[in-house]
């Protein structure tokens, strides 16, 4: 199941470099990660700093 991005992102950018497939992109209020391109490593939920990203 893929990862996502809960309303709590304060769009610091710290996972978007963290992920391998690119999965994630700024949004008009914050991140977002694509459902369909995420492998579901976790490497961007261990960079949040305010645990704003979960599995899905």
């Amino acid at each position: 199941m893929a990862y996502v991005i809960s309303e709590e992102c304060v769009s610091c950018g710290a996972c978007e470099s963290e992920c391998p497939v690119s999965a994630i992109s700024q949004g008009d209020a914050q991140y977002n990660i694509d459902a369909d391109t995420c492998i579901d490593c976790g490497a961007c939920a261990a960079q949040c700093p305010v645990g704003a990203i979960s599995q899905g």
